[in-house]
């Protein structure tokens, strides 16, 4: 066969201008024989670049498409300070193996824009074949830019490169990840680069469309389903407009810092004073007379007689009065108390029809089955075996968060390390339009927004071990066997939910050293042991004998943890997964709302068939026979209502089928501890108990907190439920000091929130260090 060859020589005079000088090179063939292609190769001063006509890009399962404009921006060649200016010379052979002529055109111009300025926007046009790159140079007084690319269409596909002078430039769909880092793009990009990635300082951008969309989240062309070897010719252009701004400068960074640590150092100062205030007010005295009581919960408190019940007679909870008598007999007479460990309490001496057999009051079955139970039922235990079991929370939960920690570190280091070798900012779903680099971090912002979640943790743990402190004091200055008054007081719990409090801010910040699919449990796993353990002490509260077992609690947040993941990988296309879910939702509601009801325990993992006999019995004789009023009433409300909610969320689920899973299981716990909190509440209230100051406080605080956290958490700024291109077009700027963005303000106020809810939980009681539990209802 014929070869047909052509070489022309260019001659352009470098610019009198500092601006780089650049050519570009359009060729256009009207062959669309691909076994013949025209081939160009065009030869400069330090490099060559060829390509051919028809262009062809090849996308999924093996389809092709070809294009015959070509367009190509060729490598500027600088003139070097050392050399005067001189002309440029290239060089463009074009060849052909075709038995027949071919008639191509070629057209070579100067670029009049080629150099990116700060602060100024550029409008331009690429398509696959033809493909666009400008230079940009930093100015003297800016270390580090965010270059912003944005377009009216998210489709076709597209891709921003950043890479560094050096020829050739990757600027075709198969090999612009060579080199540099990038973005895949619909609608928005972001690229923060700063001034000592390049020794040069400055760097080429490139824009490059893709042939297919399914990288960005759209679908194959409908009109090439099926053909797998056919050959198209799709014009695919799209409109882009690319903006470089400065970005922070480094006393941005100290101002963060400084504004994250004093703003969370206040709530220290803030503790000191109350701590101080409460010192000062409070009378308290080493020596006490015999009989007085001393109780550590918000303070001391002394009294030389035994104080009355704040239940009045006649309430709902069918309260006896009993006599003062009794209970200055049981106070005064400290040689009728049991022997240490015993599962009773010499203080509880119920007046009822059985008296004449008192092993009948021993049997914890029939105690806890009575129609009114008071603290003094669910409190018979010694307390310092009960303390002992309740600290296996707060040592197994150390022993969890070491564990789980450790590997989470590793991984999230090899996630950033992978990031910055390869380049590929798809990997990571930042959000990229408020995502400050510092080291090889690449947003550290969100991570530092997490310290507030540490530091108040820490701080809650020491409010704890206050309160443990004083409490121990006051059982060494009396008796303990004769301070049967208030609240149990046993802090493993709340040792366990401070150390899950900042756990979820280690854990929260090392997610977001690179958000994505793979590692979206780090920052959510103790959020559900957090949920769960608030849940297990405000019942512990008035049950402080029947609560869950470490390792029973513990095992069922591990199965939540692990249903959690299963709904990610399984929960978006999948009927039957919903199916069994919603099915296991509901069955364990109902296996917990009859252990609580029935047998007046909280014990999870109980769940065999005598339970859902127990209660079919239970309907029937109460409901149906007798249509009688249940017999605990109290209960049987907040379980209908515990009912509806848990029964709301499966049928919800099964229908819609949400795409966060981890969100969907998490708003369950949450309305279900809001609900107990409430019915906790206003049972409370109806009982005829306060709320002081502090809690009340507090309890304002939450919900204020609360509010305006959960509002910037419903601002999306991101999702690794959607492709890297589709999840940057949710991408927004900072909001909080050039610095911080809405997810930010999140991680503050939810620390905030979840410390005061904390305090909610330890000091909502503080009313009853007064009271005999005799007196105290159980709800």
């Amino acid at each position: 066969g014929a070869v047909l060859i052509s070489t022309f020589g260019l001659q352009f005079p470098y610019s009198l201008f500092p601006q780089v000088d650049a050519v570009r090179v359009y060729v256009n063939s009207s062959s669309e024989n691909l076994r013949y292609p025209v081939l160009f190769v065009v030869r400069q001063q330090k490099g060559v670049l060829s390509w051919q006509v028809p262009l062809i890009f090849r996308g999924l399962y093996q389809r092709t498409y070809n294009y015959q404009e070509v367009s190509r921006t060729l490598c500027p060649s600088e003139p070097t300070p050392e050399t005067r200016p001189s002309d440029q010379i290239i060089f463009v052979d074009i060849a052909s193996m075709a038995p027949f002529s071919i008639a191509y055109e070629l057209l070579v111009t100067r670029l009049e824009n080629f150099q990116l300025e700060t602060n100024k926007a550029f409008n331009f046009t690429a398509s696959p074949s033809q493909p666009q790159y400008f230079l940009y140079k930093f100015p003297q007084d800016v270390d580090s830019v965010i270059i912003n690319v944005v377009s009216d269409a998210a489709y076709p596909c597209s891709v921003v490169s950043v890479q560094d002078i050096v020829c050739p430039v990757y600027d075709l769909d198969h090999n612009v990840e060579f080199n540099g880092v990038y973005q895949s793009m619909t609608k928005q990009a972001a690229i923060t680069v700063q001034r000592k990635d390049f020794p040069g300082e400055q760097f080429f951008v490139v824009f490059v469309i893709k042939p297919e969309d399914y990288a960005c989240g759209g679908s194959v062309p409908s009109s090439i389903h099926g053909n797998v070897n056919r050959t198209w010719n799709l014009q695919r252009t799209k409109n882009l407009q690319v903006t470089i701004v400065p970005s922070i400068k480094k006393s941005v960074y100290v101002q963060a810092m400084f504004f994250s640590f004093l703003g969370f150092l206040s709530f220290y100062l803030g503790s000191v004073v109350v701590a101080f205030v409460h010192y000062i007010s409070t009378d308290v005295k080493l020596t006490v007379p015999l009989g007085s009581v001393s109780i550590a919960g918000s303070g001391m408190m002394t009294s030389s007689h035994p104080i009355s019940a704040s239940t009045p007679e006649g309430s709902s909870y069918g309260a006896i009065d009993e006599s003062s008598s009794s209970g200055g007999r049981q106070l005064s007479s400290p040689e009728r108390r049991p022997p240490a460990g015993s599962d009773t309490d010499s203080s509880v001496e119920e007046e009822s029809d059985f008296d004449t057999m008192p092993e009948i009051e021993s049997d914890k079955n029939i105690i806890r089955t009575k129609v009114f139970l008071y603290l003094s039922d669910l409190s018979r235990k010694d307390r310092r075996i009960v303390s002992k079991k309740y600290k296996i929370y707060f040592w197994n939960i150390i022993t969890i968060a070491v564990f789980y920690a450790l590997p989470v570190i590793q991984l999230v280091i090899t996630y950033q390390t992978v990031v910055n070798v390869t380049g590929n900012q798809d990997i990571c779903y930042y959000n990229f339009l408020c995502a400050h680099p510092l080291g090889v971090l690449s947003a550290f912002n969100n991570i530092l927004s997490n310290v507030g979640h540490m530091m108040l943790g820490f701080l809650f743990l020491l409010i704890v071990l206050r309160r443990d402190i004083l409490h121990r004091r006051a059982m060494e200055m009396k008796d303990i066997y004769t301070l049967d008054y208030g609240i149990p007081k046993h802090f493993g719990l709340f040792y366990a939910m401070g150390i899950a409090l900042m756990m979820e801010g280690v854990l929260s910040a090392c997610y977001h050293v690179c958000p994505n699919y793979s590692n979206f449990q780090f920052d959510t796993s103790f959020m559900y042991m957090i949920a769960g353990l608030c849940m297990l002490k405000l019942y512990q509260t008035r049950h402080p004998d029947i609560n869950a077992s470490a390792y029973s609690a513990y095992a069922s947040f591990a199965v939540v943890i692990s249903l959690a993941v299963l709904g990610v990988v399984f929960g978006k296309n999948d009927m039957w997964f919903w199916v069994i879910f919603s099915m296991i939702h509901v069955l364990a509601s109902l296996a917990l709302s009859t252990q609580i009801y029935y047998m007046g325990r909280f014990k999870i993992g109980e769940c065999y068939l005598g339970i859902f006999r127990r209660a079919v019995m239970v309907l029937y004789t109460d409901c149906i026979q007798q249509c009688s009023r249940p017999m605990y009433m109290d209960r049987m409300v907040l379980l209908i209502v515990g009912n509806v909610v848990n029964w709301s969320f499966a049928i919800f689920g099964l229908v819609y089928r949400p795409r966060d899973f981890a969100s969907y299981i998490l708003g369950i716990f949450i309305c279900n501890l809001l609900l107990y909190l409430a019915f906790y509440i206003i049972m409370k209230l109806r009982s005829s108990e306060k709320l002081l100051p502090i809690p009340m406080f507090c309890i304002v605080a939450t919900a204020v907190v609360w509010a305006a956290a959960l509002y910037f958490f419903f601002q999306t700024l991101s999702s690794w439920e959607e492709t890297p291109a589709e999840s940057r077009e949710k991408n927004r700027p900072c909001i909080l000091l050039g610095f911080f963005d809405d997810h930010d303000v999140w991680h503050f106020l939810s620390a905030a929130a979840l410390f005061f809810s904390f305090l909610v939980l330890l000091t909502l009681d503080d009313d009853l260090d007064t009271v005999r539990r005799d007196k105290i209802p159980v709800f």
